[in-house]
């Protein structure tokens, strides 16, 4: 938010396995960007590691983030010739919810798993295992006649891999939620997987409707055999749950600036006094508009203080009694609208009442807007009396408040 005014006991119980689970957090950040006042976008903060970091052009190239992960899925028995080895991802949208910290708002945020890969390390050699050395024996491995470099339908491969005479590392692409699976042409005695590697791609609510702040939410996967990240049957994690935890950072711009001596406003007539001096015809209007510059990525909402009896005037006055009224009102710059989708032109504010909210639709930096000062005839009339002369004074107080 953001405001600107101008005992003891044993017990012997049988050991379980207990299940696992890891948690990884995924941070994202909105900022306004004077430089690019279109670009309503969070941008991921989250350290990448695994493929992206070792890959950045293509991941940048691709929009995506990865992560590794340590969690290590062994083979719970040797892998037969003809034996499937299959990965699946959670590779369909998910929704969660994350909350405001402070304001408890809640958003909608949109998750899916774009991508899986790891090291996997054989028992032997592959050339133990097949006859051949690396790196064809990696191919003939498998039925295919394909390394893991090739990720088998509906997969896709990522272009890189790397080996070693036990190892090899991979990435698959897998743009549909289903099994991608390598036929084994040789029995491996053993093989596990060092790690998991994912890549991911998220879709995020408009930060420009969104209340500044840190929203938070989790989503929660199963790993293993049938779960969502499923390795395959003969494959056997040491995790078995894995919890994304969600922070979007919000930090919005509510800035408001008055050229210099911007904040002693004169209101006359159009041409000034000295015309109707001259030629001694009654002003139509006294007046001033009083620029200011306006810089807001997020809805706020506005209240006038002042001498006032209600509504959008404020009072002016002098030592010897006299007084008189004036009504403000005031225009934003393109781009912010109020209630509808309506324009913000010479609306008029109210006395100790808020009004708005005003949203904008991109990020403004540093607009013009104007707060406009217009006596009514009746304080015309008053003022310019015969007889009358003096100065009357006021103070108008206006509190922009991000905070709606």
């Amino acid at each position: 938010m953001k405001k600107i005014t101008m005992g003891l006991g044993l017990t012997l119980a049988m050991a379980m396995p207990a299940a696992q689970a890891i948690n990884q957090e995924i941070r994202a950040l909105f900022q306004p960007d004077p430089a690019q006042p279109g670009k309503n976008l969070f941008v991921n903060k989250t350290p990448n590691s695994g493929y992206c970091l070792n890959f950045p052009d293509k991941c940048i190239s691709d929009s995506m983030f990865s992560i590794e992960l340590p969690v290590r899925t062994d083979s719970i028995r040797a892998i037969l010739a003809g034996d499937d080895v299959s990965l699946k991802t959670p590779a369909d949208w998910r929704r969660l919810t994350v909350i405001n910290q402070d304001t408890q708002e809640s958003e909608i945020v949109e998750v899916r798993i774009t991508g899986i890969g790891s090291r996997f390390v054989l028992s032997d050699k592959v050339q133990d295992l097949t006859g051949v050395d690396a790196p064809t024996g990696h191919d003939v491995l498998w039925r295919s006649g394909s390394g893991w470099l090739y990720a088998p339908s509906p997969c896709e491969g990522s272009g890189v891999a790397s080996y070693s005479p036990e190892t090899y590392r991979f990435f698959w692409k897998t743009p549909v939620e289903a099994f991608c699976t390598k036929t084994a042409a040789f029995r491996i005695p053993s093989m596990y997987y060092e790690t998991l590697d994912f890549s991911y791609e998220l879709k995020t609510p408009n930060p420009l409707g969104m209340s500044s702040g840190l929203y938070s939410g989790s989503i929660s996967y199963t790993m293993g055999p049938g779960g969502d990240f499923d390795m395959g049957s003969m494959f056997q994690p040491d995790d078995s749950n894995l919890t994304l935890d969600f922070v979007l950072d919000v930090q919005h711009t509510l800035k408001v600036d008055l050229p210099p001596g911007g904040n002693n406003v004169t209101l006359e007539p159009e041409g000034g006094w000295a015309r109707w001096l001259d030629s001694g015809r009654k002003p139509t209007r006294i007046f001033r508009d009083q620029s200011f510059y306006l810089s807001a990525s997020s809805r706020f909402k506005v209240m006038l203080l002042c001498n006032s009896m209600g509504g959008n005037t404020c009072r002016l006055g002098n030592q010897e009694g006299g007084s008189t009224e004036v009504e403000v009102s005031m225009s934003l710059p393109a781009g912010i609208t109020h209630a509808g989708g309506n324009a913000v032109n010479r609306l008029p504010l109210r006395f100790n009442e808020w009004i708005g909210p005003f949203q904008p639709g991109l990020y403004v930096d540093r607009k013009p807007g104007a707060l406009h000062f217009d006596m009514t005839p009746f304080a015309i009339d008053f003022l310019l009396k015969p007889g009358y002369a003096g100065r009357l004074r006021g103070n108008v107080t206006v509190i922009w408040d991000s905070d709606v």
